[in-house]
């Protein structure tokens, strides 16, 4: 029998069959007998392809990510005209995909850092982008990292507590509190300035997130200088350090 049909590789059949095997009943419904048996294949190709069970959530979890990605990309608008709305619908979307799918979005958040996945790296990619868009504006309140660390943080926080929430107690004006207060926390209300002593910090972030990666004006070494500068006034609001 030809194990390559139209429902695609062994690797895709097995790891959609573990996907769907994880979402109905967790990690332990996601043995090696029973993932071969649901892609009707033999325990050895699994060992064969991914090593082992671990190797096979792994490769779940990228498989989530690239699900997501392509969710991502559906929705991405490379010009939006308010980056803000922009970062609530990106929130509303990464909430909606951990409240949707639980057993999926955790064995992705499990799965970062053990790996170079390039759909979660992608993501991530869109996520600063995002966070450059508002600095570049004179949006953002707080420095790209510690914002893009505020909207991961605040999105997966919100997944966690819904789902250690009873059902019959969740309530979805959690999340719509828990979104605004993330934006309130690295938004300003209007892309000014409200006092004198702050505006050195915004230019610079402005201007950091406005530089592009492969100017060829300044050296290698002048561009490292000149972020870490926007850095520092960025962070401070100070002169650079000598």
């Amino acid at each position: 029998m030809d194990t390559r049909d139209a429902t695609g590789s062994p690797r895709r059949r097995i790891v959609e069959a573990a996907v769907a095997l994880l979402e109905k009943g967790g990690p332990d419904a996601v043995s090696t007998r029973a993932v071969a048996a649901a892609a009707g294949m033999q325990p050895p190709a699994i060992y064969r392809l991914f090593g082992d069970k671990e190797g096979l959530l792994e490769a779940v979890a990228e498989h989530g990510y690239a699900q997501f990605l392509e969710r991502k990309h559906a929705q991405l608008d490379p010009a939006p005209q308010d980056p803000v709305e922009e970062l609530r619908r990106g929130w509303d979307m990464v909430v909606e995909f951990g409240v949707s799918r639980p057993e999926l979005f955790a064995v992705m958040n499990r799965a970062v850092g053990q790996g170079s996945d390039a759909a979660h790296h992608a993501g991530l990619e869109i996520l600063h982008g995002r966070v450059r868009r508002l600095a570049a504006g004179g949006w953002l309140r707080v420095d790209e990292e510690l914002a893009a660390q505020i909207i991961q943080a605040t999105g997966q926080g919100a997944v966690t507590v819904w789902h250690s929430t009873p059902a019959d107690r969740r309530n979805r004006a959690l999340l719509t509190i828990l979104r605004e207060s993330m934006v309130a926390a690295v938004t300003r209300a209007e892309p000014v300035v409200p006092a004198a002593e702050s505006r050195s910090a915004a230019a610079a972030r402005a201007l950091r997130a406005a530089l592009p990666d492969d100017a060829d004006v300044l050296s290698d070494a002048e561009q490292h200088l000149l972020r870490e500068w926007l850095t520092r006034l960025a962070a401070d609001g100070g002169a650079p350090h000598a």
